[in-house]
């Protein structure tokens, strides 16, 4: 880890990860003292249904467990500690063209402890999930497809405010640009009474060898 500056109200650190003798990773983050400011938000999209009724991801899958690769079944279909939501799911095995946007429900499956960062560090992980299959929505496609060779190429991340990992709260994910194997694709994090916590960028990896 490198110290890249200690300041009054601001601190950056950049982080190298290296495996097998190779760098796979450079992380850049920057922190900052809790600080009295103007304060405005995107606004939460108002015709989004709440998550109760709604079909967890784990139960999608039940339905096409057979469809699931062999190889990968038990990853997909074993329990996990974010139960996901989606509220305009699509079929990855019987893929139709929809707009590049999509929302989900999302939290920890237990209790968490009250410390923020432990809450944030899952929050990272956990927006990752969904993005970049946005940017195959309007094209018919899904990362499951025979030639399909999807995978997260940079990401970015800003933390706005307060929030808990488990308590319900709604990813809106949209991808304004695709083109040449690459998807853009950007993510705003709401709790459920419409406060926008955190916000992301991510480019991802959209081959197809048909």
């Amino acid at each position: 880890m490198d110290c890249i500056r200690d300041g009054k109200s601001f601190t950056t650190r950049r982080v190298k990860a290296i495996q097998h003798g190779r760098p796979i990773l450079n992380l850049s983050a920057s922190f900052q003292v809790d600080e009295p400011g103007f304060d405005h938000q995107r606004a939460v999209p108002l015709d989004v249904p709440g998550p109760d009724g709604i079909a967890s991801e784990g139960a999608l899958a039940q339905q096409v467990a057979d469809k699931i690769p062999e190889g990968i079944r038990e990853k997909i279909l074993c329990p996990k500690p974010i139960e996901i939501r989606p509220v305009n799911p699509l079929n990855p095995f019987a893929p139709k063209k929809m707009p590049p946007l999509r929302y989900a429900w999302f939290r920890a499956i237990d209790t968490m402890p009250a410390d923020p960062a432990a809450h944030q560090y899952l929050l990272a992980y956990a927006s990752d999930f969904g993005l970049v299959g946005t940017a195959l929505y309007p094209h018919g496609h899904s990362y499951f497809e025979p030639g399909m060779q999807v995978a997260s190429l940079d990401h970015a991340m800003w933390f706005h405010r307060a929030f808990r990992m488990d308590e319900w709260l709604l990813y809106v994910t949209e991808s304004p640009s695709a083109q040449k194997a690459r998807g853009l694709n950007f993510g705003h994090i709401y709790t459920r009474d419409g406060v926008l916590v955190a916000s992301v960028a991510q480019e991802g990896l959209i081959r197809f060898h048909g």
